[in-house]
């Protein structure tokens, strides 16, 4: 299993993936946003992909920049936006090996830290945070309130 950035013969993985992840959200939409990712606007900084012995690709981290994450003392921030790791390939390092990766690009353009975050009913990627040295910086809870009727 290799660790490398996306290339555009990843796209349609990449998008399937997504749409593993977030399987609520549009999965158009989620698609489109790797086209767009190819096409320089509004791109994430980097997407790391992990790719398996036979090819196919069991994972991916996006990572971008943020001016300011909860806990965090400098500006900009690399953050990780998503990442997945297929069923089958899970608790055999990809996860891991994703964040690492996150961790060098960050490292190598000079950046302090890095930061994450997870939904607070996600136990599993929680306790990913953790092993991986991710500390807590804060946990709250986001409202919202509708203004039409």
């Amino acid at each position: 299993m290799k660790v490398r950035l996306i290339e555009p013969r990843d796209r349609q993985a990449w998008a399937d993936m997504r749409v593993a992840l977030w399987p609520s959200e549009d999965p158009d939409e989620l698609a489109h946003e790797t086209i767009v990712h190819f096409g320089g606007e509004d791109a994430e900084e980097a997407v790391f992909v992990a790719e398996a012995a036979d090819g196919r690709l069991v994972g991916f981290l996006e990572l971008g920049l943020r001016t300011y994450a909860e806990g965090c003392r400098s500006s900009p921030v690399p953050f990780v936006e998503a990442w997945y790791v297929a069923a089958e390939a899970r608790h055999q390092g990809v996860g891991r090996k994703l964040v690492e990766a996150a961790e060098h690009w960050s490292i190598k353009r000079n950046f302090s830290e890095i930061a994450s975050d997870t939904q607070i009913d996600n136990g599993a990627s929680q306790d990913a945070h953790a092993a991986l040295g991710f500390e807590v910086a804060e946990r709250l809870v986001a409202f919202r309130k509708s203004l039409r009727v």
